[in-house]
């Protein structure tokens, strides 16, 4: 699967943009500040809805205007012709609205699932060395690539949480009654359905994707190449899937009072975290720069190989990534990506890019794009 063309209005600095692209190498290149990253922020937003920079929809709306549009044509593979037009209309305080080949969605994120892309950035360090919000994060993601519809339950979860911490909070100092407890009881439930669907894809994704971010980071890493991950729940685990629930709600239960006196929900998928180890200690406190570095390119390299082995050619895109990796990394890296499909990269200057990923050169300057040749677009 690969973009044939990206055709971009009013969006970040561009009023209107229209790029043909091929399988294989396509290199952005131009000073911070021009707009390269917001071409590949574009093909990214399309395909996951969100974007690696931005929590919300405004900032990738130009200034001055209501509404950006991103469109991009996507084929199947260099040997199937299918193609697919995808549309996106960004309507910050508003809906957003979708399209397929012309047609409109119900809803937008019937998107998700057309276009896959896996994106490096320097944003990627945090999965390693931040909170575990950013490796919840990081696997959320990967489990919404494999599995589309886990969007809606993840965005279920977080709304029965919402709830269920406004009902806590207003419970604190107070004797609850029966009202409040039935209540409680009620937002349980949701909670524990809603949350045993995600914390099982979690699970399975973490398990999946544990051996091809071990081989990846054994590649990058030229000395002390042994990384692992696992998977670190607010409690105690079954050993049987299926029991997921009932030690859900047999925790909540637990942890009940502790609950009604802080006001906050203390267990579920939204407390776990990613536990990253680099030899015998934790990445996180203990990795040099180099090593974290080198254990976040795994941990998105694990998840291109993971979507491949479920049949899925993803994009990838690598965003400024090399200007922060010494010499033997950018090799290495240039080495485990060069096979895919389509990889989008964008660099500051041309010899930030390994020699290895050759292939189509822009230069962006100023929201204006042209090809080394001197195309304009």
């Amino acid at each position: 699967m690969f973009v044939t063309r990206l055709e971009l209005h009013q969006f970040r600095n561009y009023s209107a943009v229209d790029i043909a692209l091929e399988p294989g190498v396509t290199i952005f290149q131009g000073a911070n500040g021009q707009g390269k990253t917001n071409l590949v922020e574009a093909v990214e937003y399309i395909s996951t809805l969100g974007s690696h920079r931005v929590a919300s929809d405004a900032p990738l709306v130009q200034v001055g205007t209501q509404q950006a549009v991103v469109r991009a044509e996507i084929m199947a593979g260099a040997h199937d012709p299918r193609r697919l037009l995808l549309e996106l209309e960004i309507n910050p305080g508003r809906a957003n609205r979708a399209r397929i080949n012309r047609g409109v969605l119900p809803r937008t994120h019937d998107l998700l699932g057309a276009l896959r892309t896996v994106v490096f950035s320097p944003e990627d360090l945090s999965v390693v060395k931040g909170d575990p919000m950013a490796r919840r994060t990081f696997l959320d993601e990967l489990v919404i690539s494999r599995w589309p519809r886990m969007l809606g339950v993840k965005q279920d979860y977080d709304k029965v949480l919402k709830q269920r911490n406004a009902l806590l909070k207003s419970l604190v100092g107070s004797r609850p009654g029966t009202d409040d407890l039935f209540t409680l009881e009620v937002w349980d439930a949701q909670l524990v359905a809603f949350g045993s669907e995600l914390l099982a894809a979690r699970l399975d994704t973490l398990t999946d994707l544990r051996e091809p971010a071990r081989e990846a980071y054994a590649a990058i890493a030229p000395v002390n190449n042994r990384a692992d991950a696992s998977y670190r729940s607010s409690f105690p685990l079954p050993d049987d899937a299926g029991e997921l629930g009932e030690a859900f709600t047999s925790a909540l239960g637990d942890r009940r009072r502790e609950e009604l006196a802080r006001g906050l929900t203390l267990v579920g998928p939204h407390r776990d975290d990613v536990e990253l180890t680099i030899g015998d200690l934790p990445a996180r406190g203990y990795a040099s720069h180099g090593e974290s570095w080198s254990l976040a390119l795994a941990l998105r390299l694990g998840a291109f190989e993971l979507l491949h082995a479920d049949g899925i050619e993803a994009v990838l895109i690598l965003d400024d990534v090399f200007a922060e990796l010494d010499a033997t990394r950018r090799d290495r890296l240039a080495q485990a990506v060069a096979r895919a499909e389509q990889v989008l990269v964008t660099a500051a200057v041309p010899t930030d890019v390994p020699a290895e990923l050759s292939g189509a050169r822009f230069v962006v300057h100023a929201g204006t794009i042209s090809s080394e040749q001197g195309d304009a677009a």
